[in-house]
């Protein structure tokens, strides 16, 4: 049973709703902007609280039954009176779980970033996010400069909210409807790109709806249950309870975890180090993105196989297979165990041009390599169809050069996803090393010109286009295999590169994980744009 309350706060009266168990989690749910209110939301508390937890939910001043004028509330205003009333309702301790619909993406987003471990999951409704400049001005009558700033073009980007997303680590529902009049697609995209950094993510997809999700979850009994049993999965263990049962089983021997932690500079997927009471160290890789969770079978299968064929192979510091779920038959994702290595990823600009000499030797003993049983043949991760690219002449004579088959090649043993991101080292100056190879997913049978190409890309955009332009020579210098003649090259090479387009900073963000945080959108297009007019010029 739900009760009334009033909240006074700030010359207002909040009017919203409570009930449930106490002793348990405590569900806040938010409603959207314009029309929306708590009477919306009243089935879906009620089912939170059918399902063990305590439910709040009240109306933003100026909204259903409190009092104020909705012109004169703000982001900044929604996030005070949220705090206020859970410290009333909800205590100053305990286990938070907020959902939040519309507008409130961005509240609930503020409240993580004010509540921290206390909030165990959340569940995303067609969720926004607004530019910093938009938090403190009063919303108007949707003509003034509240609607004014948030009609930026990509002004969204630099919301705090992505940030505080990004680095939240429990629980995380995201539901989608199938057509949003109201939230761009690459906000949506942008949001779960931040959730799939750490928390344990769920896509819940809802194809015959529109934005007012509030509105399908009060009609859809069946979609209702299902995103509450979704947001409340493994609460306990912020959701991660099923995978955590199998490491456990995994380790045997009455072994057990005894520290968890995220490791940075991954992308495709999720790496933890886990330290075992015994104090030595494995490596959990967890697929979470819903396109890598998709190829997950295949790409963890690939990958622990390719593990088993480097075993011993000298010279090549890959890690050892412990076990593999590849279709989460056990875990919450799919998981891939195995040992940790020495090191670590080293993206600064200090023991440069001996880092950049260690990873040409490196991809020479990959190249080296004579498996039993090759690989699948490589993948081209762009096309001209599928390019897109800024507008002008250079960036055309770029995909004309791809516009043919590909050229003919002797093919070798090919890392495929070769880069400083998937390195560890350890040293200094002379006395460097590379002590780790990770990342073994893409592995693949094609001419060297491919890894030689990515690698060079990426040091493009970390350390400037002349890296990138001069890797071949070191990779050359280090007795490497005979590279294409000069157009058979550019071709290799620009279809690495234009693969980045038309967004590169969405590829770095790893980097700036790691502090690189000089890798703005406006440098990596610079250092991108720059990198592939030096291709042409030497080769073309």
């Amino acid at each position: 049973m739900l009760f009334d309350f009033t909240h006074d706060h700030d010359g207002e009266r909040l009017s919203g709703v409570y009930g449930g168990d106490p002793s348990g989690a405590t569900t806040v749910v938010l409603h959207g902007a314009g029309t929306s209110s708590t009477e919306q939301l009243l089935p879906l508390v009620d089912e939170f609280v059918a399902h063990g937890s305590r439910g709040i939910a009240f109306d933003f001043s100026g909204h259903g039954k409190s009092t104020g004028k909705l012109g004169e509330l703000s982001l900044r205003r929604r996030f005070e009176q949220a705090v206020a009333v859970i410290d009333v309702y909800a205590g100053a301790d305990g286990s938070l779980v907020l959902v939040g619909f519309g507008m409130s993406g961005q509240t609930v987003a503020d409240l993580v970033r004010h509540y921290g471990d206390r909030v165990t999951a959340l569940g995303l409704c067609a969720p926004a996010v607004y530019t910093p400049e938009a938090w403190d001005v009063p919303f108007g009558d949707g003509k003034g400069r509240f609607s004014e700033i948030i009609r930026q073009p990509d002004g969204w980007r630099q919301a705090h909210a992505l940030q505080a997303l990004r680095a939240y680590e429990g629980r995380a529902v995201l539901a989608v409807p199938g057509t949003d009049a109201v939230i761009p697609p690459a906000v949506t995209e942008s949001v779960q790109d931040a959730l799939t950094a750490r928390a344990q993510y769920t896509r819940f997809d809802l194809p015959d709806t529109q934005h007012r999700l509030e509105m399908w979850f009060r009609d859809h009994d069946n979609d209702r249950r299902k995103f509450v049993e979704a947001v409340l999965t493994g609460l306990d263990d912020r959701g991660w309870t099923a995978t955590r049962a199998w490491v456990a089983k995994q380790l045997g021997d009455g072994r057990s975890v005894a520290d968890s932690r995220l490791l940075s500079g991954g992308w495709s997927s999720q790496m933890r180090r886990l330290t075992l009471d015994a104090g030595t160290d494995l490596v959990q890789r967890t697929f979470v993105k819903p396109f890598f969770r998709h190829h997950a079978p295949g790409l963890l299968t690939r990958e622990a196989s390719v593990l088993a064929l480097l075993a011993g192979q000298a010279g090549i510091p890959a890690p050892e297979v412990v076990s593999v779920d590849a279709t989460a038959q056990h875990c919450d994702h799919p998981t891939l165990l195995m040992s940790a290595l020495p090191g670590r990823v080293r993206v600064d600009e200090d023991d440069l041009d001996r880092r950049l000499d260690l990873l040409a030797g490196q991809l020479v003993r990959f190249h080296g390599v004579v498996p039993d049983e090759k690989p699948r043949t490589y993948q081209a991760w762009t096309s001209p169809e599928r390019v897109r690219t800024p507008d002008g002449s250079l960036w055309k004579r770029a995909v004309d050069v791809i516009r043919r088959d590909p050229p003919p090649y002797e093919g070798c043993f090919l890392h495929r996803d070769f880069h400083p991101g998937n390195v560890l080292f350890s040293g200094a100056g002379q006395d460097l090393r590379i002590t780790g190879i990770v990342d073994w997913v893409e592995t693949s049978w094609g001419p060297a010109d491919l890894d030689v190409a990515h690698c060079s890309t990426a040091l493009a955009l970390l350390h400037g286009p002349e890296y990138g332009l001069g890797f071949p020579e070191r990779y050359e210098a280090q007795g490497g295999r005979d590279l294409a003649d000069d157009l058979d090259h550019l071709y290799w090479r620009l279809l690495d590169a234009l693969h980045y387009c038309p967004d590169a900073a969405k590829l770095a963000g790893p980097w700036r994980d790691l502090g690189r945080d000089d890798l703005t959108s406006d440098v990596l297009g610079e250092r991108l744009e720059s990198y592939v007019d030096g291709l042409l010029q030497r080769y073309g």
